[in-house]
C-alpha cells in the first residue's frame, strides 16, 4: 500500500517538533533563555535604554556624556543597581571629576538610596570605579503626598561633573547591573504589636520591666455617673448639713433684712 504525500508531510513535521522541543522540556522544565548583553545607553530620560532586572548593558562612551536606562519594577521588589566604569590610561590622567549614579521614578522625583557608595571622587591615577544603589522596597500603595518608591518605570542616570577641560570626551567603558529581590508588598515592620506609647494613668506607676496596657488602672478609673449620683444624695453625709445650715442662715438673714428696711427708726431710736 502506498502513503500519499499529503499523510507523509504532517507525520515529519510533528516528529521534528518532538525531537526539537525535547532538550528545552527535559526535565519538566523549559530552559532559561540567556539575557542579551544590551551596547545602548540613552542621552534623556525620552530616550533612556529599557534594561530588565538581571541583564547586563556594557558600552563605550565618552566622560562628560549623560547615560540613562530605564526599568520596570513591582510591588515588593527591592531593585539594586551597580555601575562599574573602567577608565583607560588617557582617562584616568585626565584628574579629578565626581561620578554620580541616579534613581528616579516615572514622575521624575530623586529616589534615595539606602546602601552603596552613590558618588565617587577619582584623584588623577584612578583606573576604576564601582558605583552601588539600593532602592527602597517598592510598595503596593503609598499617600499622595509621600515620595515612598511605587510600581512602575524606573529611570538610572549615570553622570560625572568637575571634569577638567583635557578629561571631556575621552573614552570610558561603563557597565551596568540591576538585580531585584522579591518579597512583601507591605513595609517592614508596618504592623505595630503594642501601643507605641502606654496608657496615661494618673496617680499609678508602673514598673520599667512591666507591659504596657491600654486599660486604666483601677486605681485611677473614675467613678460611673450612677455611683456619682447616688454619693450626692446618701443621708447622712456632710453635703446634707451645710445645706440645712446655709437655708437657716439665709433664712435669719433674709427675715433681718426685711425688718431693717420696713421699720428703720425701730432699729435707731
Amino acid at each position: 500500500m502506498r502513503v500519499t504525500p499529503l499523510l507523509t508531510l504532517p507525520v515529519a513535521t510533528a516528529t521534528l517538533a518532538l525531537a526539537t522541543a525535547g532538550p528545552a522540556f527535559a526535565g519538566g522544565k523549559a530552559s532559561p533563555k540567556p539575557h542579551k548583553t544590551i551596547g545602548t545607553a540613552g542621552t534623556s530620560f525620552l530616550t533612556a535604554t529599557t534594561v530588565r532586572p538581571g541583564q547586563t548593558a556594557r558600552l563605550s562612551a565618552s566622560t562628560g556624556d549623560y547615560l540613562y536606562w530605564q526599568f520596570a519594577a513591582a510591588a515588593g521588589q527591592t531593585d539594586q543597581v551597580a555601575v562599574t566604569v573602567t577608565l583607560p590610561s588617557e582617562t584616568s590622567q585626565s584628574g579629578a571629576a565626581t561620578w554620580t549614579v541616579d534613581v528616579f521614578d516615572g514622575l521624575r522625583r530623586r529616589q534615595a538610596c539606602t546602601e552603596g557608595p552613590q558618588s565617587a571622587n577619582t584623584q588623577q591615577g584612578t583606573a576604576k570605579i564601582e558605583l552601588h544603589c539600593a532602592l527602597r522596597q517598592i510598595r503596593s500603595w503609598a499617600e499622595p503626598w509621600s515620595s515612598d518608591p511605587l510600581p512602575g518605570t524606573y529611570y538610572v542616570r549615570l553622570s560625572a561633573v568637575g571634569l577638567p577641560d583635557q578629561g571631556a570626551g575621552l573614552p570610558v567603558d561603563v557597565r551596568l547591573r540591576i538585580t531585584a529581590r522579591n518579597g512583601n508588598a507591605e513595609p517592614s515592620g508596618a504592623h505595630l504589636k503594642a501601643p507605641l506609647a502606654p496608657a496615661v494613668n494618673p496617680g499609678s506607676t508602673t514598673a520599667p520591666e512591666a507591659a504596657p496596657s491600654a486599660e486604666p488602672s483601677a486605681v485611677s478609673s473614675a467613678p460611673k455617673p450612677l455611683q456619682r449620683a447616688k454619693s450626692w444624695f446618701s443621708w447622712p453625709s456632710t453635703r446634707w448639713w451645710w445645706t440645712i445650715g446655709g437655708g437657716v442662715l439665709a433664712a435669719a438673714l433674709g427675715v433681718a433684712g426685711y425688718s431693717l428696711t420696713r421699720h428703720p427708726r425701730r432699729w435707731f431710736s
